[in-house]
């Protein structure tokens, strides 16, 4: 019994060994680059909210620094993301019983050019958008943090998927 237990996973590591496969935890496969370059995305909304362009360009950078090996730098990466806030919108969702709202919805649209020296065929240019829900009462200047924090990083996740994990 422990023969065949044995030889199966020999047999396995053969398999997993031969194959030509690229595949890492994150799902990104093989990147054919060592650098990516992030440049600052600039705030083109009708409302503007001043410093969630800063914030967003940290926050693409750091999650593909963390999702993959490869090194930021300033100019001439391998991987090129651009692009500018084009929305920023608060819109009243619900009703009360006195017909006044009751939750209000903040929505962040980015677009994004997305270019790699390496792979021209993954250039991209693409809307991202996403949003937060809450409480009519609240301003939303108290909560802005929190709301960037679900709005970023679903948006920087969604564009690191287009770009790199091809999902």
């Amino acid at each position: 019994m422990k023969i065949k237990i044995k030889i199966v996973a020999v047999l396995t590591l053969l398999t997993f060994v031969s194959c030509n496969v690229s595949y890492n935890f994150t799902g990104t496969g093989k990147i054919n680059a060592k650098t990516f370059q992030v440049n600052y995305f600039t705030n083109n909304a009708e409302i503007v909210e001043v410093g969630i362009e800063r914030t967003f360009t940290q926050r693409l950078q750091n999650t593909i620094l963390n999702q993959t090996n490869l090194d930021l730098v300033a100019s001439g990466g391998d991987l090129l993301y651009e692009g500018e806030i084009v929305e920023y919108r608060i819109t009243p969702m619900g009703a009360n019983a006195q017909q006044q709202s009751s939750q209000n919805r903040m929505t962040i649209s980015i677009n994004v050019r997305y270019s790699s020296k390496n792979s021209e065929d993954d250039n991209f240019e693409k809307r991202f958008s996403f949003y937060y829900d809450y409480d009519a009462n609240v301003l939303p200047s108290s909560i802005l943090n929190t709301a960037l924090d679900v709005i970023y990083e679903r948006i920087t996740q969604d564009i690191f998927n287009e770009s790199l994990a091809k999902w």
